[in-house]
């Protein structure tokens, strides 16, 4: 029962980076839909600088998060210990 047991923890961490993926383009897709049309953002923000530095930030996070889920994925599939500890 060990290889069962593995196997489940390979298929967890698949899907646990899966989810960390998903979230990181989410974050993106809203970096990128504030950067380039902050109109409707501007009730919620109060100034300008800081809806820029906000969507800024959130492109960053965003392509953090991505990158790491991807490479998580690739590392739970390949079993790939330096790909996992990234």
């Amino acid at each position: 029962t060990p290889m069962g047991v593995l196997s489940c923890i390979k298929y967890l961490m698949f899907i646990f980076n899966v989810l960390v993926f998903a979230g990181g383009t989410c974050l993106l897709g809203v970096g990128v839909w504030v950067a380039v049309d902050p109109a409707g953002f501007q009730d919620i923000v109060a100034t300008k600088a800081v809806l820029r530095a906000g969507a800024y930030l959130l492109l960053a996070v965003g392509i953090a998060l991505t990158l790491l889920g991807f490479l998580g994925c690739c590392g739970a599939l390949r079993r790939s210990r330096p790909l996992l500890l990234v």
